[in-house]
């Protein structure tokens, strides 16, 4: 419960304030991953005004905030990410980006002001947290590869005190504004990425029998990657194979000596990731010997499957039905092909990620949408979710 018995729901709306300013002032000023010190500073005003003990670490921006130090209960973890996008905003807001070429759209904002909308209701509850309560600002979770959940668990945010779980959120243009989702098990897959370079003869186009002709045999190798996913996989296990970039040539009667592709490989399932891995250089392989040439790959892992254990995603949606009414918590039916780096906490310690919905009719724009605009009414629900996560977890048995 709330300040003076309030429900989370009605001591967020008192915080919609603060909440709203704090999303307008992260808003205007976007900074990419891993340059999010600006960002770093305005945190820790917002932690300083509240009242919140917090720590920072020398050149990474991440912050780390702490609730209820004292407490004895089982320490929860919140975390909220903080970078942006280098997308030009083509939004209307009177908040809008006011950084050339940078933008929030991905609601990381939003995330960022919910968290601290939760801090302050959890700081100013009739009732005290049973324990300690962790906020974790991260930076860097669009970048994809290390990302900045990894930095931060190197550096010690799960523990003194140890964590025992851990909640995040993201924003949900696919669910209706007012309601959260949540799911058992896979909701996020494992995101891959390769680098193909294709080496045959340089030469003229109107001579291609003197090849290998590099731009054929990169044409049948994206083509022939899709029978990773139609002939070597389990048709019940979702993958996606796609191929993002193609380059090579300089002129249309020049046949170029290299092409080089660039993708990703999304997988939901740890075997599968190793099988989609070690077949994709098979498969590239021969196809390119069976043409004559040859090819340089380069697979780098991004981030694991975000996988959301049972115990504890069940206790946070039974909290969460309480608070907000059945019709507004929403059972996922099925994971999303998209990767996100909380997948590195979960891996550590038990916890839940919550789907935030955003969704209205007057607002269609996706996520990473030059147009990406979130109500902030959103602000709310985020705020209380968290808050009554933290509060459900803190009454389960680690």
């Amino acid at each position: 419960m709330g300040r003076s018995g309030e429900g989370w729901i009605a001591a967020a709306r008192r915080a919609l304030p603060a909440m709203r300013a704090w999303r307008a002032d992260f808003h205007r000023e976007p900074e990419l991953s891993l340059q999010e010190f600006r960002t770093r500073e305005k945190i820790t005003a917002a932690l300083q005004e509240l009242g919140i003990p917090y720590r920072t670490y020398d050149g990474f921006p991440g912050v780390v905030g702490l609730l209820a130090a004292q407490a004895r209960g089982p320490v929860v973890a919140l975390r909220a990410d903080m970078d942006a996008l280098p997308i030009v905003e083509e939004t209307d807001l009177p908040f809008r980006s006011q950084v050339t070429g940078r933008m929030h759209a991905c609601g990381h904002d939003v995330h960022l002001a919910s968290l601290l909308g939760a801090a302050s209701i959890l700081g100013r509850a009739d009732r005290a947290p049973a324990g300690p309560v962790k906020l974790l600002f991260q930076p860097a979770e669009e970048e994809g590869l290390s990302g900045g959940a990894r930095p931060m668990i190197e550096r010690g945010c799960l523990a003194s005190p140890s964590v025992d779980y851990v909640v995040g959120q993201h924003v949900e243009p696919g669910l209706p504004l007012g309601t959260v989702g949540w799911k058992v098990g896979p909701l996020m897959a494992a995101a891959d990425f390769f680098r193909i370079s294709v080496r045959g003869r340089g030469g003229h186009a109107a001579s291609p029998h003197q090849g290998p002709d590099a731009i054929v045999v990169a044409s049948e190798i994206v083509g022939g990657l899709q029978v990773l996913v139609s002939r070597v996989r389990n048709p019940l296990d979702p993958v996606v194979v796609s191929v993002g970039s193609i380059h090579g040539g300089t002129k249309n009667n020049i046949l170029p000596e290299e092409v080089v592709l660039e993708g990703t490989v999304r997988t939901l399932k740890p075997a599968t990731r190793t099988l989609m891995r070690e077949r994709l250089r098979r498969r590239v392989r021969s196809l390119a010997a069976s043409l004559g040439a040859r090819v340089r790959i380069e697979y780098s892992e991004g981030y694991p499957a975000l996988i959301n254990p049972p115990e504890a995603t069940r206790a946070v949606a039974r909290a969460l039905t309480i608070e907000l009414g059945r019709e507004r918590v929403v059972e996922v039916p099925e994971p999303v092909m998209g990767a996100e780096d909380f997948a590195r906490y979960l891996e550590r310690v038990p916890g839940t990620f919550l789907q935030l919905g955003v969704g209205t009719s007057d607002r269609p724009a996706s996520l990473h949408s030059p147009t990406f605009a979130p109500d902030e009414r959103a602000l709310v629900i985020g705020a209380a979710a968290l808050a009554a996560s933290a509060e459900a977890l803190q009454h389960e048995r680690p």
